[in-house]
């Protein structure tokens, strides 16, 4: 009988133990969109970039208010950007321009696109197609928010893309002169004197234009380039250099 009725206390204790345990005995932590917003960037200052994402996302898909969310879609996008996948960086950015046209933060979203193509160029030999894009977000940065906050230093970025893609297009015209495929040559070099008016080589360019008529015997518009490189580069040596051809 004692042990009969020591078994029923033991049974009893047990069932109210797991009674207990069938409660919510852990307090759920509480949604706190700044505290997801600095854990993120803990995260992301870790490297952890996939599990810094993942709150992120949690920010977009549960803060009601969407005080945050736009936030959180940038921070998206710049951890793309850390971990170097470029494309996965720009699709991001380019969604919070779909999303929160408005946002005092679209500039910085375009700014992010252009600098993202910016950062890849290598040279002129290999580089031309990137500056390409990155010239045209600048443009479109210039033409979406010319209220944006980048005065200063988006005049040179646009001046270094269109240096390249010239540069570019001046080694191009520069193979064809020197295997004597004249017209070819012009083709490219035409293109640089009209598209790009400020590239820094454009005395060279004007010069191998002088020669590459003069070598086809077009007299009359190899000297209209000749009088356009005396008016713009009266100093250059490319000047002294095309007004010793003979022009009979």
């Amino acid at each position: 009988m004692k042990i009969a009725f020591r078994l029923f206390i033991i049974m009893s204790f047990v069932f109210l133990i797991l009674s207990c345990g069938g409660k919510e005995v852990v307090k759920k932590e509480e949604f706190d969109p700044i505290v997801y917003l600095k854990k993120a960037d803990e995260l992301i200052n870790k490297k952890e970039y996939e599990e810094a994402r993942k709150l992120l996302l949690e920010i977009k898909n549960r803060e009601s208010a969407k005080e945050y969310a736009p936030i959180a879609q940038l921070k998206i996008a710049d951890s793309y950007l850390k971990e170097e996948e470029i494309e996965l960086a720009v699709t991001e950015y380019r969604r919070f321009i779909e999303l929160y046209p408005e946002s005092t933060y679209a500039p910085y979203a375009q700014y992010s696109i252009a600098m993202a193509y910016f950062r890849q160029i290598e040279g002129p030999e290999r580089g031309a197609g990137t500056a390409q894009k990155a010239l045209n977000e600048f443009l479109k940065l210039e033409k979406m928010y010319p209220r944006h906050p980048y005065g200063d230093i988006l005049p040179l970025r646009i001046q270094k893309c269109r240096n390249i893609i010239a540069e570019g297009e001046l080694i191009i015209g520069k193979f064809y002169y020197k295997k004597g495929s004249y017209k070819a040559a012009i083709g490219r070099l035409e293109g640089i004197v009209k598209n790009y008016p400020d590239f820094k080589n454009l005395d060279e360019t004007l010069y191998l234009l002088i020669d590459s008529y003069r070598n086809l015997n077009m007299l009359e518009k190899a000297k209209e380039y000749l009088r356009l490189l005396r008016e713009k580069f009266p100093d250059s040596q490319f000047v002294r250099k095309a007004e010793g051809f003979r022009f009979q």
